[in-house]
């Protein structure tokens, strides 16, 4: 199938699951869509499933263990005789489910960092054994990683963990876990589900209702504009700035417009995707948590990336961010550091080490390269900067009367925003971080607008008409954009509009697909991006 957005999942298998959802009795849908889904993971990854196989049963039977293991516990406290007793009882059951618990989670992210991580440890282990004058090599190891394995095993540490604190009951259901774990709308590119927001509503799912498959249509068109008109359209430029190392033949301007026509690219073909992954749940009445919020509408990186794969930020936030603050060292750190640098500082020391796992983890969550390291502490130290200046940045304002609401600060700062985003990514797109660098250079020592003057920007295999149709869909989004920032609803909106309009609406969505989408000689459509994630 290799991607939401492709004739075989839009015309042929979602429809098929569909109709056979709605025939089938309520006890035997979820069943319905666990099969579904096991076939298009078969269909993406054919025997490397046996991956998710090992990952859904391992946590299963850790889970139950964790359980069992409590309720040992329970059984054991009432014979204890004394306090001292009752402590050591329970650190001794505590001590085996964490230890379990930390086999499993370390066995699951271990494979996850073999199959994806091994070519890069390998080769730069080589580089630095040919430095020092060895005479040998280590392969290089080669492994084919089933497809949404990154999610699917943050999928499965996050349920693991809840169990043992006690945030969740293990799940003795196989089958109810087995469909959490391989939902086929998020199975390839997220979001990353909890176990507590989508398990149940999976297993215990009703008919499918007439509003939830409208919306669903909806949200899929949505999705699909966005990816197959904008998103496929801008890759050809694209790959002619970063792929064909043309870089140094252009100007500043021409390598700063494509670092933001990369930037509204990845958006456009990642939320477009997200799109048709909520829509495809939305038809079954399942709930799948967003993953963007306008995230250039922020106004700090900080804010951004609390916009932006949001599901991926949360997951880092509960499970490296708080684990490692938390924890006895930090906190002691913090402490000592709230005597010498005060209330607002004493807690940074520890918040900025925590965040910089956070980011070395999100960088290479990315990929296996340093351009990907680099992407995440890029973002680290902007936001490091961002935490470190605020307390001295309000107290100024504060000083001047300055009210940094208004509408031209607000501005200013958005466009600051985006910028920074832009950057970043013109490194995270580079081929390696020494390209990410040469393309900086001639972005800052060449910048000029000449080639936007001297028709330049339209011999690299784009036009005006393909300018005009992107940036007529880049207002749409935004407009759409805007009436959530202002809490209205788009489709509740148009729920409430005339059916005429209603239809009206899909029906254009849907034949500015067909006339305007970028398909045929001359356009290379874009591989699910973060699906290789």
């Amino acid at each position: 199938m290799g991607s939401y957005i492709s004739i075989s999942y839009l015309l042929l298998f979602l429809p098929i699951v569909a109709i056979v959802f709605s025939v089938v009795p309520k006890k035997i849908k979820p069943f319905v869509l666990l099969a579904a889904s096991l076939v298009f993971i078969w269909t993406c990854s054919r025997f490397w499933i046996i991956y998710w196989i090992f990952t859904t049963l391992s946590v299963y039977l850790a889970a139950l263990f964790v359980e069992k293991s409590k309720q040992k516990c329970k059984e054991a406290l009432p014979s204890a005789e004394d306090r001292e007793q009752k402590k050591a009882i329970k650190k001794q059951f505590a001590r085996k489910q964490l230890c379990v618990v930390s086999l499993i989670i370390i066995a699951n992210i271990g494979l996850l960092a073999v199959l994806r991580y091994s070519q890069f440890f390998v080769a730069n282990f080589n580089i630095i054994v040919q430095k020092l004058g060895a005479d040998f090599q280590v392969a290089l190891p080669k492994f084919a990683a089933c497809i949404g394995i990154s999610f699917y095993t943050l999928q499965a540490v996050s349920y693991l963990h809840d169990v043992y604190k006690g945030k969740i009951a293990a799940d003795h259901n196989l089958g109810r876990l087995a469909l959490y774990m391989s939902f086929f709308p998020i199975i390839m590119e997220g979001p990353i589900c909890r176990y507590s927001d989508t398990a149940e509503r999976l297993w215990n799912c009703e008919r499918i209702q007439f509003k939830d498959f409208t919306f669903g249509m909806q949200r899929i068109a949505f999705g699909i504009l966005k990816k197959v008109v904008v998103a496929d359209r801008l890759n050809v430029m694209v790959t002619s700035i970063f792929r064909e190392y043309q870089y140094c033949d252009y100007d500043g301007g021409i390598i700063f417009l494509g670092a933001v026509l990369y930037t509204i690219e990845l958006y456009m073909e990642f939320s477009g995707t997200i799109d048709v992954v909520i829509g495809s749940g939305e038809i079954f009445g399942v709930t799948i948590p967003e993953n963007f919020r306008q995230p250039f509408f922020s106004k700090s990186i900080t804010e951004f990336w609390q916009r932006w794969h949001i599901t991926l930020g949360t997951w880092f936030k509960d499970y490296v961010f708080y684990p490692v603050t938390m924890s006895k060292p930090m906190k002691k750190l913090t402490k000592n550091a709230r005597k010498k640098l005060g209330r607002n500082y004493g807690p940074m020391p520890a918040s900025i080490f925590a965040f910089g796992c956070v980011w070395l983890c999100n960088g290479l969550w990315h990929g296996a390269g340093w351009e990907f390291i680099f992407f995440g502490f890029y973002h680290f130290v902007l936001i490091s900067l961002g935490s470190l200046i605020l307390p001295l940045s309000t107290a100024l304002f504060k000083k001047w009367n300055f009210d940094r609401h208004k509408l031209p600060y607000r501005i200013f700062t958005i466009v600051r925003t985006a910028i920074l985003v832009c950057i970043g990514e013109m490194f995270f797109n580079s081929r390696g971080l020494s390209e990410g660098f040469k393309m900086f250079k001639v972005l800052v020592t060449k910048f000029t607008f000449k080639s936007f003057f001297n028709g330049a920007i339209f011999t690299m295999g784009m036009d005006r008409f393909d300018y005009i149709v992107i940036l007529a869909v880049i207002a749409l989004v935004f407009a759409v954009g805007l009436m959530k920032e202002k809490g209205i609803s788009p489709r509740e909106w148009l729920a409430e509009r005339h059916i005429c309009v209603r239809w009206a609406v899909l029906f254009t969505m849907i034949m500015a697909i067909v006339i305007f989408g970028a398909y045929g000689t001359g356009y290379i459509p874009i591989d699910p991006i973060y699906a290789n994630f």
